[in-house]
């Protein structure tokens, strides 16, 4: 089971974070893959890494904010390998701050960021999925499109976030038709890049551990599973899911 030798996945945000997690774990399970980030130097690095799996890896430069370099990412994708069968829509960033002062410039930066950017990237390569009438879109969310905290003044992260929820229950509605399924995941707290000089700290390791009931941040390769699960062919009757992988923070 789960086997995903002869597929095609595209993966943004694959220079660092869980986009390089996710990297991996798709190799691991056979897939040729297409890793997008702005930093191409380190998907250089990634694509050398991952050949040593025995699959193909097509690294392309694409900020996901701009418009004619996701879709030209696409058509080198197609034209590479043909077809494409798996989205991961990884790539985000964020500016923290709460409603009362939050600038113009932050909120609009994290929405185009970790919401447009993902309408953007999912029209591109959905319609190739929709020529093959097969896919699988895979949103990273979090669990902060869910719920609200006390811990962090974060309000457009939150509002992202919410729209990726619905935004992935609105795409499996409207693409079922063409055999495409579409799920989101929403990590908890996973030490990445973007996270981690807030993880370290001791206030908020000890917001964590009295608000995550396994009393932990999320380990490396753990919201692995569920990508690669949804990616699956044995996931063809999984759509429109909300996934959380959070160590039991939304349960509570």
């Amino acid at each position: 089971m789960f086997n995903l030798k002869g597929r095609v996945a595209v993966i943004t945000g694959a220079s660092s974070g869980l986009g390089k997690q996710m990297s991996r774990a798709f190799a691991e399970a056979g897939a040729d893959l297409v890793i997008l980030a702005r930093r191409l130097e380190r998907l250089m690095e990634l694509k050398e890494e991952l050949e040593e799996k025995g699959v193909r890896v097509l690294p392309l430069k694409c900020d996901v904010t701009n418009t004619d370099e996701i879709n030209t990412c696409a058509e080198l994708a197609k034209k590479e390998y043909g077809k494409v069968d798996i989205l991961v829509n990884c790539a985000g960033s964020a500016k923290n701050a709460g409603v009362l002062n939050m600038t113009d410039d932050e909120w609009d930066f994290t929405i185009a960021t970790d919401q447009t950017s993902v309408f953007k990237v999912t029209r591109a390569f959905a319609n190739i999925m929709k020529e093959n009438n097969y896919g699988r879109i895979i949103n990273i969310a979090s669990m902060y499109g869910l719920v609200g905290n006390t811990a962090l003044d974060t309000v457009a992260y939150h509002s992202s976030k919410g729209g990726v929820v619905n935004f992935t229950r609105a795409v499996a509605a409207e693409l079922a038709k063409y055999n495409i399924t579409c799920n989101a995941i929403c990590p908890g707290y996973f030490d990445t890049e973007l996270t981690h000089d807030t993880l370290i700290s001791d206030e908020f390791t000890a917001y964590m551990k009295a608000t995550v009931p396994l009393g932990r941040y999320g380990h490396e390769g753990e919201l692995n599973p569920g990508a690669i699960f949804l990616a699956s062919d044995e996931a063809s009757y999984v759509t429109g899911v909300i996934l959380p992988i959070d160590g039991g923070y939304t349960c509570v």
